[in-house]
C-alpha cells in the first residue's frame, strides 16, 4: 500500500518550492519576517485609505475655500439680499449684487430643457431596454455614449452657428441667442445621462413582473407602462435628477447661445428672450474682474450658491440610487414593493401609470411649437386636448401602436440630433484639414496657420491630469473594494466621490484659480490646469476601477490567501490583472472628458495664441477647447478655422470614447463567452 505524504507541515515534510511559505511555519527569523509583512500591509492600507478619503476632503475643501472668498460679500450685502436682489450690475456707478435674475434664468433654461429631454430620454430608455433587437441595441447604445462624449464647447459652437440662426429665421426675431436655444442644447446634452440611468433601471425590473403581466393578458405596452415603469420609477427619478444637475452645471454651451442678459423674461413664458445663468456669469466675468474687489467676492458667492444647488441635486440622486441598490440586494427585507400610500415613490408610480399619455402629449405639443413657431400653439393645444379626451376610449391595441410610434419617434429624434451635429461639423470642417493646419502654429489671430500648439497643449494637460488622478483613483477603489466592508465610512467616501463627480466644471475652474493660481502662486500655468483637471476626472476613475475590481470572483481571492499570500500580494497578482480592461476603459473615458473640457482650464492654464510650446509646467499652454471658444466668440472671419478646430477636437474625443467602448465590448464578450 502506497504511503500518503505527510501534510502536517512539520520541518521534515516535503514542500513545493513554488508555493509561498506558510505564515505558521516555524523557522529562524520567522517572527521578524511576519512582523515586516504586517508592517508593510499596514502602510499599504493607510496609503489606500488616504487615497479614498481624498475625494471627501476635496469636496469639503472646495466648499470651504469658496466660502472663504465669498464671505466678504455675504458680510456686506447679506445672504438674503444677495439671493433675492432684483438687479445684477456689479460694474455700475452704484454696484448691485442681486443674483435673483441669474437664478431665475438658470431655472428657466433647466425646466424647458428637462421638458424636452425627459420624454425623449425615457422613450429611448424604454426602447433600448424592452423593444430593441440585440443588433439594433448594439448600435444605439454606443451612439448615445458618443453623444455624451461630445465636448460642451462643440455643442456651444454648433448652437452658436446653426441653432441660433435657425431660431432667428424661424421665429423672425432679431437674435437667436435666447432661452430657447440654451434649453434645446441642454436637453441634447442631458439626454445621455437620462437614457443610460433610466435604461439600467428599466432593465433591472424583475422578470417575473413582466411575465406575470403578460400571462394575465396584458399587452406589451400595458406591461411596460403599468408594471415595468412603476417598478423602475426610483431609477428613472434618479436619472431625471442627474439630468437636472447636468443642466444646472453646464457652462460653455449656455454661455455661447443664451444671449447673457441678466433680466427676467417679460412675460415669464417668453422663450425667445435672452437670459443669463449662474454658470455663464462666472465664465463671462471672472476673467475681467479685479482680484479682491467686491465684484470678485460676489462671483465666488455665485459659485457657492451653484455648488450648494448641485450638491443637493446630486445628493438626492445618490440617496435614491442607494435605496434602489439596497432594495435589490439578495435577502434584503426592503425588496418587496412598498405600499403606494405610505411612500412618495409609490404615489408617483400610481400617477405615472395614469399620466404617461399626458407626458407624451405635452412633448408633442412642444415639438409642434418648435417646428411651426407661435402660429402652431393653437394646433398644439388642440392636439393635446384631443389626446387627453380620447385616451380612455382607445383600445389597448391602438394605445400600443400610438405609444410605440412615440417611442420610435423619440429614438429617431435623438439619433437625428447626433447626426445633424456630426454632419455639420464634418462637412464644413473636413475641407480645411491639412497637414499644415495640424503642424503649424496659429497666425493672424487664428484666421490662418494651424493648431499644433493647441493639440500638444491639450495632450500635456490630459497626460498630467491622468498621471495625478490615476494612482489616487486606483488606490481609493482598492480601499473601497478590498480593505473595508460596507458601512458608514464607505458610504461617506462614496457620497463624497459622487458629490465631487457632480460638481460643475466651472466651480473646479474657480477653485483652481483661487487656490492654485493665486494662493499657491502657480500662476496661469500647465501644472495648475493639470491638477484642476485631475480633481475633475478623479471620481470617474474611482467608480470605473471599483466596478472592474468587483468583477473578480471572491473565491479567487480566498484561494490566494489560503496559499499564504498576503493581502497586497493577492491584489497585485490575482485581482488587478483581470481588472486591467475595466481600469483602462475608465482611464480612456477620463482622458476624453479632460480633453474636451473648457471651463476648468479657462482661468487656470490657457492662453489663446502661442507660437511656442511650454518649456516648464509653470508656463501657460494653448488648448483645443479654449482655442475653439475664442475663435467662435471673438474672432470674425475665421469660419473654416473654427470648423476645422471643432472637427479635430471632436475627432480626438470620439476616438478616445470609441476605444473605451471597444475595449468594454471585447472584454464583456470574452468574459461571457
Amino acid at each position: 500500500m502506497k504511503k500518503r505524504p505527510d501534510c502536517s507541515g512539520g520541518d521534515d515534510a516535503p514542500r513545493d518550492p513554488s508555493l509561498p511559505a506558510s505564515p505558521h511555519r516555524i523557522n529562524p527569523g520567522g517572527h521578524d519576517t511576519l512582523t515586516r509583512r504586517h508592517g508593510r500591509e499596514r502602510v499599504i492600507t493607510a496609503a489606500w485609505f488616504t487615497c479614498a478619503i481624498f475625494a471627501v476632503v476635496t469636496i469639503f475643501f472646495i466648499l470651504a475655500f469658496l466660502l472663504f472668498d465669498a464671505y466678504p460679500l455675504f458680510l456686506e450685502e447679506g445672504v438674503r439680499d444677495f439671493l433675492t436682489g432684483p438687479v445684477w450690475n456689479p460694474t455700475g456707478a452704484i454696484p448691485a449684487y442681486g443674483i435673483w435674475p441669474l437664478i431665475v434664468g438658470t431655472l428657466l433654461v433647466m425646466v424647458l430643457a428637462m421638458a424636452i429631454a425627459i420624454p425623449l430620454g425615457i422613450g429611448c430608455a424604454i426602447y433600448i431596454a424592452e423593444l430593441a433587437p440585440y443588433r439594433v441595441k448594439a448600435v444605439i447604445k454606443p451612439a448615445i455614449e458618443l453623444l455624451a462624449g461630445i465636448p460642451s464647447v462643440v455643442f456651444g459652437f454648433f448652437g452658436l452657428i446653426v441653432l441660433t440662426d435657425w431660431i432667428r429665421v424661424t421665429f423672425a426675431v432679431p437674435t437667436g441667442e435666447t432661452w430657447l436655444a440654451g434649453s434645446i442644447l441642454l436637453a441634447v446634452m442631458a439626454l445621455p445621462t437620462i437614457i443610460s440611468v433610466s435604461e439600467d433601471a428599466i432593465a433591472s425590473a424583475p422578470r417575473e413582473y413582466k411575465e406575470g403581466s403578460l400571462a394575465l393578458g396584458a399587452t406589451r405596452w400595458q406591461t411596460i407602462s403599468r408594471v415595468v415603469t412603476p417598478a423602475a420609477l426610483s431609477g428613472i427619478t434618479a436619472a431625471i435628477i442627474l439630468g437636472i444637475g447636468r443642466a444646472i452645471g453646464e457652462t460653455m454651451a449656455v454661455l455661447m447661445v443664451t444671449g447673457n442678459a441678466a433680466v427676467i423674461p417679460e412675460p415669464i413664458g417668453n422663450v425667445l428672450t435672452p437670459v443669463r445663468t449662474l454658470t455663464a456669469t462666472l465664465g463671462i466675468e471672472m476673467g475681467e474682474v479685479a482680484i479682491g474687489s467686491m465684484h470678485y467676492h460676489a462671483l465666488f458667492g455665485i459659485a457657492v450658491v451653484l455648488l450648494v444647488i448641485t450638491l443637493v441635486v446630486n445628493l438626492s440622486a445618490t440617496t435614491i440610487l442607494a435605496r434602489i441598490k439596497e432594495r435589490n440586494m439578495p435577502g434584503s427585507r426592503c425588496r418587496a414593493p412598498a405600499k403606494p400610500r405610505k411612500h412618495l415613490a409609490g404615489r408617483l408610480a400610481g400617477r405615472i401609470q395614469s399620466s404617461w399619455r399626458i407626458i407624451a402629449a405635452g412633448a408633442g405639443a412642444l415639438l409642434v411649437f418648435l417646428v411651426s413657431g407661435p402660429a402652431g400653439v393653437a394646433a398644439a393645444a388642440a392636439l393635446t386636448l384631443a389626446f387627453l379626451v380620447l385616451r380612455n376610449r382607445l383600445s389597448p391595441r391602438v394605445s400600443q401602436m400610438i405609444a410605440f410610434a412615440l417611442i420610435a419617434f423619440s429614438v429617431l429624434a435623438v439619433l437625428f440630433a447626433l447626426g445633424v451635429i456630426l454632419f455639420d461639423i464634418i462637412w464644413n470642417g473636413l475641407p480645411y484639414i491639412s497637414w499644415e493646419f495640424l503642424t503649424q502654429p496659429p497666425s493672424n489671430l487664428g484666421r490662418s496657420g494651424g493648431i499644433f500648439p493647441a493639440i500638444v497643449g491639450t495632450l500635456y494637460l490630459v497626460a498630467g491630469a491622468i498621471a495625478i488622478a490615476l494612482p489616487i483613483g486606483i488606490g481609493a477603489a482598492l480601499y473601497l473594494t478590498e480593505y473595508t466592508r460596507e458601512g458608514r465610512v464607505t458610504r461617506i467616501i462614496r457620497t463624497g466621490t459622487d458629490l465631487l463627480n457632480g460638481t460643475p466644471s466651472i466651480v473646479f475652474g474657480l477653485f483652481g484659480f483661487s487656490f492654485l493660481v493665486l494662493f499657491l502662486g502657480f500662476g496661469v500655468s500647465l501644472i495648475a490646469g493639470q491638477i484642476t483637471l485631475a480633481l475633475m476626472v478623479l471620481p470617474t476613475i474611482i467608480r470605473t476601477t471599483e466596478e472592474a475590481l468587483l468583477t473578480v470572483p471572491i473565491p479567487v481571492r480566498e484561494g490566494s490567501l489560503a496559499l499564504g499570500a498576503t493581502k497586497w500580494q493577492t491584489i497585485r497578482s490575482v485581482v488587478l490583472p483581470p481588472s486591467v480592461p475595466g481600469i483602462v476603459t475608465g482611464t480612456i473615458l477620463s482622458i476624453g472628458r479632460a480633453a474636451g473640457e473648457t471651463a476648468p482650464i479657462l482661468f487656470t492654464a490657457v492662453v489663446f495664441s502661442s507660437r511656442f510650446l511650454p518649456q516648464s509646467v509653470f508656463e501657460p499652454v494653448m488648448a483645443l477647447p479654449y482655442h475653439l471658444f475664442i475663435l467662435a466668440t471673438n474672432v470674425p472671419g475665421a469660419e473654416g478655422q473654427k470648423y476645422a478646430t471643432a472637427l479635430v477636437l471632436l475627432g480626438l474625443v470620439v476616438i478616445l470614447y470609441g476605444i473605451a467602448i471597444g475595449i468594454r465590448h471585447h472584454y464583456n464578450r470574452t468574459r461571457y463567452s
